[in-house]
């Protein structure tokens, strides 16, 4: 991952570390069964990885230190495209190995999309003017939907106003 794309990957990932996007349950129970469904999880991450990139998507990522793989994570300044033929193809063959929560929640709720917008607008009136409002069933931050992110300084000034503006961002407010 190139150097001016790093802190945009890390302000996601951290936002969805932060969010609870993991399956670990509170409470009292054996932690080498939660160490051992996260190993599962990873896994089959992995191979969910693999199964991508061998079948049309070469610069599909690995999941992170943690197993998790989200499709926020895979697009977001990959240059994947996720309406390419390829992508739908790739998909398709590998949905049998898909992780949980790789496509986020099914449906976004009337509260998530109302902050969904706060957030759009507010990296707007931060210095991304190009910046989308969200869409169901697709990334909260994607790149390739932002081409002022294309530019020399594009993609500091949108570090700078999602990080500005994460309070605002579902995946921070925990999808509430």
């Amino acid at each position: 991952m190139s150097r001016k794309l790093w802190p945009l990957a890390a302000l996601v990932m951290a936002a969805l570390i932060g969010a609870g996007c993991g399956s670990g349950s509170s409470g009292s129970g054996s932690s080498a069964a939660a160490n051992s469904s996260t190993a599962g999880n990873q896994a089959q991450a992995v191979k969910f990885a693999e199964c991508m990139r061998s079948n049309g998507v070469p610069q599909f990522p690995d999941p992170n230190g943690s197993g998790q793989l989200t499709i926020d994570a895979a697009v977001n300044g990959s240059g994947i495209d996720p309406n390419s033929p390829a992508w739908t193809q790739a998909v398709n063959a590998c949905k049998d190995l898909e992780p949980a929560g790789f496509t986020g929640p099914a449906e976004t709720s009337p509260a998530q999309q109302s902050q969904g917008l706060k957030f759009a607008q507010c990296v707007r009136e931060n210095g991304v003017p190009d910046f989308p409002d969200p869409s169901p069933g697709q990334p909260l931050i994607d790149t390739n939907r932002i081409p002022s992110s294309n530019t020399s300084r594009g993609m500091s000034i949108l570090n700078a106003a999602t990080h500005k503006c994460s309070d605002l961002s579902p995946i921070s407010a925990g999808g509430q």
